[in-house]
């Protein structure tokens, strides 16, 4: 892959990796307010329809570095297209859906397909870089990866809540098949060619080893029980944590001993900035989502808003980080966005201590425009450390735990949400999640201002 010496990162290639990108923050976030309307029209608990939501989670969780794996092996472009057709699929699913069995379905395939954007797009981007003879981050076009990325998450309940109001439920669904259309257009013309493959390693036992299916499969069945396990609380299924626990030590076994291992175990331990970076990333988007989800569910039972209000309210958040992302990635920053990020995650978390259903509007808008700088600075923050800290060759795989973790930590936000609102959405419940988002923010202050490796990052252009 050869990139144009005058312009390597020209939209033409840009454009496609932003909106494969984008996918999965909105499908994360928008189906939010279509779960009331499914849940009468298909006669179901609305309780019941929180699966959509964790099946898309669980499914990400897992596909996001298999997806990168995959595209180390087989080619970031291959993995990116199959992955948008996957999205298709599940937009046909989920729009054409009779029961909740399916509408699962199509999540699931929605979640596979849209994880595959991120890493592939990394890889492309660091081969881009290398071909261009840069030896540092391009920092612009990771700014424009962070937009798609977070601040589309933010603008998902209100695109949702206009959609599902003037359309029905089914267009959260729906929306995908015009958007991956484009993509796939988009991507077909303008992302360069992969190179051939080898058919000398094409055999199921070549591939196998290339791509390491046994370590796959058990992370897979690791993490879906983990994740499982998290969702249950606060009544806790003791079953899949036994199984995370079966399926977790022979995985760990095997990776240690295997030449090409899908987890790295030692790589992870010897390399300590990619580790801290993995735990920022978790944290910061406890709190990120907490707001998001946790401050919604609070704004609809407890302050009276309506679910096209609520969502409206977090549009300041999508916004702020929006307009941060592009100028504070172009100069390549690491440490002071990571600081800011802390700073800015406490300050909204005291903000949070401090609501009642009494407050007035203008100080929920003002807690969300100080989550925005949050969300915005630790993506640009902890995206160009991953870069800096990632081995080249393992830059798709790195990519998609990265991801990962972050879904770990945003999966736990709805566990904690679950928790301090069990009895109902409070002021005290309220309160008690701005707590633990407090300590959540001692421990990103504490992971970042200790970490001596961001006081000399690699030498950037």
């Amino acid at each position: 892959m050869s990139a144009p010496a005058s312009r390597p990162f020209a939209p033409s290639f840009t454009t496609p990796l932003y909106v494969g990108s984008a996918l999965n923050p909105i499908n994360s976030s928008i189906i939010a307010t279509a779960m009331v309307p499914i849940a009468v029209e298909l006669d179901v608990p609305v309780g019941a329809t929180g699966v959509l939501v964790s099946a898309l989670y669980l499914a990400s969780a897992v596909a996001q570095p298999t997806a990168g794996k995959l595209a180390e092996v087989f080619g970031p472009r291959r993995v990116f297209l199959s992955g948008i057709l996957l999205v298709l699929l599940g937009g046909v699913v989920g729009g054409l859906g009779r029961d909740l069995a399916m509408l699962t379905v199509s999540r699931v395939l929605i979640g596979i397909g849209t994880s595959a954007a991120f890493p592939c797009a990394m890889v492309l981007i660091r081969r881009r870089a290398e071909d261009a003879g840069l030896d540092g981050p391009p920092g612009g076009v990771l700014g424009g990866l962070a937009i798609a990325g977070m601040a589309t998450a933010a603008v998902g309940p209100p695109i949702g809540g206009l959609l599902v109001g003037a359309a029905g439920w089914r267009w959260a669904f729906l929306i995908n098949i015009p958007v991956t259309l484009i993509a796939l257009v988009m991507a077909l013309c303008r992302l360069p060619k992969d190179a051939p493959l080898d058919r000398g390693h094409s055999g199921f036992r070549q591939v196998s080893g290339r791509i390491d299916l046994p370590g796959i499969l058990g992370f897979a069945t690791s993490m879906t029980a983990l994740v499982v396990f998290l969702m249950s609380l606060p009544e806790p299924r003791w079953t899949a944590l036994a199984v995370f626990a079966l399926a977790a030590a022979p995985t760990a076994r095997w990776e240690l001993r295997a030449t090409a291992p899908f987890f790295d175990f030692r790589a992870l331990a010897s390399n300590g900035a990619l580790t801290r970076t993995y735990l920022r990333q978790a944290l910061t988007l406890l709190g990120v989502y907490s707001v998001m989800y946790g401050m919604t569910q609070w704004m609809e039972a407890a302050y009276g808003l309506s679910t096209v209000q609520a969502g409206l309210m977090l549009l300041p958040m999508g916004a702020v980080s929006a307009l941060l992302s592009r100028p504070l990635a172009r100069r390549n920053l690491v440490r002071g966005p990571l600081i800011a990020s802390a700073v800015t995650m406490l300050l909204g978390s005291l903000g949070i201590m401090l609501l009642t259903s009494g407050s007035p509007a203008f100080v929920l808008v003002l807690v969300s425009l100080v989550f925005g700088v949050t969300s915005a600075t630790t993506t640009i923050g902890n995206q160009t450390a991953l870069y800096l800290a990632a081995p080249p060759d393992q830059i798709g795989t790195v990519s998609g735990l990265f991801r990962t973790f972050g879904y770990l930590g945003t999966i736990t936000s709805s566990v904690i949400g679950s928790i301090v609102f069990h009895d109902g959405a409070s002021d005290h419940g309220l309160h008690s999640l701005g707590l633990v988002l407090v300590a959540a923010g001692i421990g990103v202050l504490l992971l970042t201002v200790l970490d001596r490796r961001l006081m000399h990052p690699n030498p950037t252009p």
